[in-house]
């Protein structure tokens, strides 16, 4: 390939070139950069010696990450999602004895049966005892305690629901609303208005915020807290005026006035 040189351009003598080099050497050495390239040399230095006299140790340490990666995979896959299927597999029963129980034929009995068990299958006091820290033995914490206040066991209820946790916002609102209202059943309306508060809390909705809405603007009519029951139902009213809640609340209103 042709070069070409600018007009005017000489090339520098070798002499010349060697006296550039050595005044940019000279730059270099006198500069800030080059004080932090030296600097970052000493670190890099040290690190190394650090690394080599403690080398068992990182390595043990790394061997101990991996061990604890490899351990919740085998944990998942050989001893959680069977745990899993296996509570599954023992609560259907139990929830088809429910299910029956809520439609109305012979509640009582299969409600009962739904916390003992049947058919050789656990009811869902022990599925929530065994398979503790599963889905399935949270879940079934939620289903004892609504049999239970379904069963006149108002303590048992609140027992199982206060151990119930779950991230679907419309079933966690109707487990702290059952909560309130054993605590109703039990004539203990200050804990059951508690209740009721976080349930309405705990999701805005059409379907369980009116209700407990409702709820505790009863029970806070009933305590004598007629400023505090106002605003319950005023919010039922301003803001979910289209649900069935809605149709009673101006003559309660009436009475928080």
């Amino acid at each position: 390939m042709a070069t070409y040189n600018k007009r005017g351009y000489k090339t520098p003598k070798e002499k010349e070139v060697k006296e550039v080099v050595e005044d940019v050497l000279i730059d270099e050495k006198d500069s800030t950069t080059a004080g932090v390239f030296s600097k970052l040399d000493e670190t890099a230095s040290k690190t190394e010696d650090f690394v080599a006299k403690n080398q068992k140790v990182i390595i043990g340490f790394v061997a101990a990450i991996a061990l604890v990666t490899v351990g919740y995979l085998a944990y998942e896959k050989f001893i959680a999602t069977p745990k899993e299927e296996e509570a599954a597999n023992e609560m259907f029963v139990a929830q088809q004895n429910f299910q029956k129980a809520t439609d109305g034929v012979a509640s009582d009995s299969l409600y009962k049966l739904s916390l003992n068990g049947s058919e050789g299958k656990f009811g869902f006091i022990k599925i929530a005892e065994e398979y503790a820290g599963t889905d399935a033995g949270n879940l079934a914490n939620y289903y004892a305690g609504i049999a239970y206040l379904n069963t006149g066991k108002y303590a048992e209820a609140i027992d199982f629901l206060s151990q119930f946790e779950s991230k679907d916002m419309i079933l966690s609102a109707l487990a702290k609303g059952a909560i309130g209202d054993a605590y109703a059943q039990k004539n203990q309306p200050k804990e059951a208005l508690e209740n009721y508060i976080k349930a309405v809390e705990a999701s805005k909705n059409d379907f369980t915020t009116p209700r407990f809405l409702l709820k505790a603007g009863k029970t806070a009519l009933a305590l004598g807290n007629k400023e505090e029951a106002l605003k319950y139902l005023t919010d039922i009213k301003d803001n979910y005026d289209t649900t069935p809640e809605a149709a009673s609340v101006d003559v309660l209103i009436g009475l928080a006035q």
